[in-house]
């Protein structure tokens, strides 16, 4: 089953927008193996999002151990709900190829990130993979963000050409956008250009983005093609041996607000 189809079918069977970011660290959680946290994160949640989304830097920070924890993870993520492995991948034609190859035949991602600073043929070994979801990062959710992403080229802001050539590129219809929840008016913008392609947006919780307004100007002209991630506020809502049912817990209240905003917009003004 393609990442879209996937997808679609989560978001509809769980009623849901919410991403998990499973971004584990071992001085945050609770005195237990990542491996076992991780595990529980996802029984405790897995019918309540529309997606996991484990960045790798988390892993392999933990060496040769942390790729097999990874690998585990995955595993054990149910198999009807996507995965979306966020490397923020960006290099040369044939290197890209191999990175490819290692999140989606290796890993078995649905999805990954991408950069596109390298342009097209460090995008295209991605795109090939018509089944796979590929999100580009386009405006992110940091603040170093400014120093590149709003610098004015062809009379547009770098954010904006790199939307229009993710939309240009997107001849197979796999092609999604990082947009962060820190920057409204840009994922404002970000959707006026695509608006019928996948945003992906980070940035709600820890790094303080806005629920509301993700969703106001996230979601499509039918409510849809938003996957809205959050990652500390879930994982590291409890420290001791409840942290399961409270991340439970914070996560059923996020989905619920997305969902309200959904069905009452201007509430979201």
């Amino acid at each position: 089953m393609s990442f879209i189809s996937k997808l679609a079918n989560a978001t509809k069977k769980n009623g849901s927008l919410l991403c998990i970011g499973l971004d584990p660290n071992p001085d945050l959680i609770p005195k237990i193996d990542v491996l076992e946290f991780n595990k529980a994160i996802i029984d405790a949640t897995h019918d309540l999002v529309c997606a996991y989304k484990p960045n790798l830097a988390f892993y392999e920070a933990l060496g040769i151990e942390g790729l097999s924890i990874l690998h585990k993870t995955i595993e054990h993520i149910p198999s009807d709900m996507p995965t979306i492995g966020d490397a923020k991948r960006g290099d040369i034609g044939n290197t890209a190829k191999a990175y490819a190859k290692a999140l989606f035949s290796a890993f078995g991602f649905d999805a990954a990130t991408v950069n596109p600073y390298l342009g097209f043929d460090s995008i295209e070994p991605f795109i090939n993979y018509q089944d796979k979801g590929i999100f580009i990062l386009c405006r992110t959710s940091n603040k170093g963000a400014l120093d590149f992403q709003n610098l004015c080229t062809e009379g547009l802001p770098l954010y904006e050409v790199v939307a229009q050539k993710a939309r240009e590129w997107n001849i197979h219809g796999n092609i999604g956008l990082v947009v962060g929840a820190t920057y409204p008016e840009e994922l404002k913008r970000v959707r006026s250009i695509c608006p019928e392609m996948y945003l992906l947006i980070p940035g709600i919780g820890a790094q303080g983005g806005d629920l509301a307004s993700a969703v106001k100007y996230g979601v499509d002209a039918r409510g849809e093609k938003a996957i809205i991630n959050v990652s500390r506020q879930i994982l590291y809502a409890s420290s001791g041996k409840d942290f399961a049912e409270a991340a439970r817990n914070v996560a059923e209240k996020i989905r619920n607000q997305i969902n309200s905003y959904l069905a009452s917009p201007m509430e979201a003004q």
